[in-house]
């Protein structure tokens, strides 16, 4: 990469986002050209710190390529609506599926190879498993809006006869980790556990309304956010064959699990109060997860995924203990 050339984050302020841009300044990079929509304040703290060229709006982005002609070297496109409990269906559209296809379109244009965020969310109930092929997506039945919206534009993705140079859809699992404070409701189950240990001493769970699950022992695949951006930074090195890939550590694990890792890392007795879990949510909940690795691992991926117990240790005393950045 030439000093002229630029790597393009979108989605910058934002949780994963932050820590990709912080990761890439890690191994070196400051040329970036970071795209968000930089008026929500609650995010700035994400990119104190961090080096960069500039940071362009998410709505004029299209409009400054245009004029300015940046020779980029490479786009992770991260940036997304990601509430999935905003059921508005066009929000969605607007900005997950038809942004992406542009950034899709531009980057056929000008040969530019690409990693996007997609979602463990296009599984839907998981009925027909965690499997990353190219099958797949066409008979999922995702549980929200946003999961609908991720599925679509993999699905556009796929029918799709032109490609960037190469690029790969990542369906990030439960990501957890530093930069995530600003998500409120939307953020990870540890950072709402860390706050519910500070402020009241123990964690609240949901039931199970599962006879074959136990309270408790629904279970997720948890990813810590430093192994998400270490493969897309393996991914955007090593251009293995492109394609869509799940990105989680591949083993399920438990809401108590991690809860319990979370007073471990504070250093206190577990303590957990379960409470039933709202109606609205029961038919659309995920009682499993677990993604098939074996495809990123094909693709030559050899680095072992931090451990629920490391994960969660490092992100309470590192991070949250002292409200600290990536």
């Amino acid at each position: 990469m030439d000093n002229k050339e630029v790597i393009v984050v979108t989605g910058a302020a934002g949780f994963i986002g932050s820590c990709m841009v912080g990761y890439l300044n890690l191994k070196g990079y400051s040329n970036l050209v970071l795209v968000d929509d930089f008026s929500k304040t609650a995010k700035d703290p994400n990119l104190e710190d961090k080096k960069y060229l500039e940071k362009i709006e998410r709505d004029v982005f299209f409009e400054w390529l245009q004029n300015h002609r940046p020779n980029i070297a490479f786009i992770f496109h991260l940036g997304a609506r990601t509430d999935t409990t905003e059921f508005d269906y066009s929000i969605h559209q607007r900005l997950n599926v038809e942004y992406s296809q542009k950034i899709w379109n531009y980057c056929v244009i000008h040969s530019i190879p690409l990693v996007y965020a997609s979602s463990a969310a296009t599984y839907g109930s998981g009925a027909l498993g965690y499997d990353d092929s190219h099958e797949l997506p066409f008979q999922l039945q995702p549980l929200n809006p946003y999961g609908i919206s991720k599925n679509e534009f993999d699905k556009w993705v796929l029918h799709e006869s032109m490609h960037p140079p190469f690029w790969a859809g990542l369906k990030f699992f439960n990501v957890y980790g530093p930069n995530e404070y600003h998500k409120g409701r939307m953020a990870s189950v540890i950072w709402h556990s860390f706050n519910q240990i500070r402020d009241q001493g123990f964690v609240k769970l949901f039931r199970s309304h599962r006879p074959d699950f136990k309270d408790g022992q629904q279970l997720r695949d948890f990813i810590y956010v430093k192994d998400v951006i270490k493969v897309c930074y393996w991914l955007m090195e090593n251009q293995p064959a492109s394609g869509l890939y799940n990105l989680g550590t591949g083993k399920a694990r438990s809401f108590e699990d991690l809860v319990k890792a979370t007073f471990a890392g504070l250093g206190k007795v577990p303590e957990i109060h379960f409470i039933d879990m709202p109606e609205d949510i029961r038919d659309k909940y995920q009682y499993f997860t677990e993604a098939n690795m074996s495809k990123l691992k094909a693709a030559g991926y050899k680095e072992s995924f931090y451990s629920l117990e490391d994960g969660v240790g490092e992100y309470v005393r590192n991070y949250l203990a002292d409200g600290h950045y990536y």
